[in-house]
């Protein structure tokens, strides 16, 4: 497994719609790997294909030792609604109270290419959210009020300097320790 470099705010990438997965999931395995390797490296919690500079329509979750995949997922319902504190791994260092639905049921394939799905609540509803927006060329900022906006996007002007071409590049400390702390992967 790979760790990958991670897309930051200002990288084309993050503002394009993916592509749908067509065909055989099975040539996804490497990159499925690859993004695992890398969000935990960056001590994330969900990793969307954009993030990694690709264009396929693929997530990776993993929430209190739960690993997802979902491939092509789709909101199928959501309901409720709540407020909650969000980062990024393509915006480090910057936070934001976004407003979510509370329940969604989301349909995808999984690792295995077999149409799957998945109820959530709490943690894993906006992680959902959060990384299907990737999908769509939407990062979590958009749904911030226009002033709370401006002043994440002004403490970003300030971060962005340490990722030249809009690229995060995890350091080897930062993969060594996912290796001793995650090493069955």
């Amino acid at each position: 497994m790979t760790v990958l470099d991670i897309h930051v705010l200002g990288s084309p990438v993050l503002r394009q719609p993916t592509v749908p997965v067509a065909g055989d999931t099975s040539k996804l395995q490497p990159l499925i790997d690859d993004m695992f390797a890398t969000m935990y490296a960056a001590k994330g919690i969900g990793l969307a294909a954009p993030q990694v500079g690709r264009r396929e329509r693929l997530v990776v979750i993993d929430i209190e030792r739960n690993p997802i995949v979902l491939i092509n997922p789709e909101l199928i319902s959501s309901e409720g609604s709540e407020r909650g504190e969000e980062g990024c791994l393509s915006m480090p260092e910057i936070y934001g109270d976004v407003e979510r639905k509370s329940t969604v049921a989301v349909k995808a394939l999984d690792r295995a290419g077999q149409p799957f799905e998945i109820s959530a609540t709490d943690l894993l509803a906006r992680c959902l959210q959060h990384e299907m927006d990737h999908l769509h060329g939407t990062m979590f900022i958009d749904h911030l009020s226009f002033l709370k906006r401006r002043a994440a996007l002004s403490k970003w002007e300030k971060e962005r300097e340490k990722y030249p071409n809009a690229l995060r590049k995890l350091s080897a400390e930062e993969i060594a320790s996912h290796h001793r702390t995650d090493g069955e992967l």
